[in-house]
């Protein structure tokens, strides 16, 4: 319990709340409140300092994002390779391409959604036009149009990954007037979609 405590007191999020939950305990000689030897008295160790500290997730290897590519049916490889070919000249990751593409269309080209998104990027008509594309089933007007939404979320979400596709998703207003995800049930299972896709919670510059 002591050592429950004293983690509590240095800032450890989840001993407070065990903490809360536990009747006050008994304190003194014997006590369960009582800190080993090694540590009673002066002032508590650091903990944090003598652990690692946790890794920082990395995007999915390149070796599996290309075998995923490799094993796709003939018209699906031809997209994804567009993407990733695409993908650099708008410094966005390639690797995040493919998870928002394969989220979105699963990488056929005719995709309509029952908003009337509409391609391999799923670009709804305001989005289409804003972006200049003509016809957007069109695989490279598509790509690029979705990629230079993809970049401009990025910079506005300073490359939280969960935050640009739930905007990607749902619209960068919802996001902002929420303060992060919506609470919809399609937007958070999206994201989650992305992020397991993709592999890390923020974008790697390429």
């Amino acid at each position: 319990m002591a050592l429950l405590r004293l983690a509590a007191q240095g800032g450890h999020a989840g001993a407070a709340a065990l903490l809360a939950q536990w009747p006050t305990p008994v304190t003194g000689p014997g006590g369960v409140d009582d800190l080993p030897a090694c540590l009673a008295g002066g002032d508590p160790p650091l903990l944090a300092d003598a652990m690692p500290a946790p890794p920082v997730a990395q995007p999915i290897a390149h070796e599996v994002v290309e075998d995923f590519v490799a094993a796709l049916p003939t018209h699906k490889r031809r997209h994804a390779r567009l993407i990733q070919r695409l993908a650099p000249g708008f410094a966005v990751d390639g690797r995040l391409a493919l998870a928002v593409a394969r989220a979105e269309s699963n990488f056929e080209a005719d995709a309509v959604s029952a908003r009337n998104a509409q391609g391999l990027m799923q670009l709804i008509p305001e989005t289409a036009e804003r972006f200049g594309v003509r016809n957007p089933f069109d695989p490279e007007q598509n790509v690029r149009a979705g990629l230079s939404y993809l970049r401009w979320l990025l910079d506005r979400f300073g490359g939280d990954v969960a935050l640009v596709s739930a905007a990607y998703n749902a619209g960068e207003g919802v996001v902002e007037r929420y303060g992060g995800v919506p609470p919809y049930p399609e937007t958070r299972a999206y994201v989650q979609r992305v992020l397991r896709w993709y592999g890390a919670p923020r974008h790697a510059e390429p």
